[in-house]
């Protein structure tokens, strides 16, 4: 028998560890956008949130309890080695919109060279994400690159301590 050649057919998923379950379901539901999957019992709580698109697939996995706790019985937060989780959106001004009447803080920008413009902003543990967008189809309106909002690589601007409550 011949195997099958080593070949990677995209992400399969980003698992994410929380110490507010709840809050992080918020999120990724109402403010980003994602929907809820069945998930397997795996005798701790969480979540698998994925695509709206057809055939969409889970492709966030959030967990809470014995496993997403460290050394310190805390959930780590943000993204560690990984510097952030990047999706491909549409909707620029909606998900503006969103993190505004959220409280969110967020970050914009224009990959320079390119039609692609993104926002930055962090879920309650801390995880960077990054949306993309094809401008094309965005208006007219450009991203803020005004100080303060212009998104700089390698610049944290995530405060647990003021983040918003959305659960």
């Amino acid at each position: 028998m011949t195997l099958p050649l080593a070949t990677v057919h995209g992400l399969f998923h980003i698992a994410i560890k929380t110490d507010n379950l709840a809050a992080t379901r918020k999120f990724w539901v109402d403010v980003i956008g994602l929907r809820e999957f069945p998930r397997p019992d795996f005798g701790y709580p969480g979540a698998w949130l994925g695509c709206t698109q057809p055939g969409g697939l889970a492709i966030i996995h959030v967990y809470a309890g014995g496993p997403a706790l460290g050394p310190s019985g805390k959930a780590e937060a943000g993204t560690a080695a990984i510097d952030h989780v990047s999706l491909s959106c549409s909707g620029y001004r909606s998900y503006v919109s969103r993190f505004k009447e959220s409280g969110l803080d967020f970050r914009e920008f224009i990959v320079p060279g390119t039609s692609l413009w993104q926002l930055f902003v962090y879920d309650p543990s801390g995880v960077q994400l990054e949306l993309t967008f094809e401008s094309g189809g965005e208006g007219a309106e450009k991203p803020d690159l005004s100080e303060g909002r212009k998104y700089v690589a390698g610049a944290n601007f995530f405060d647990k301590a003021k983040y918003p409550k959305l659960a």
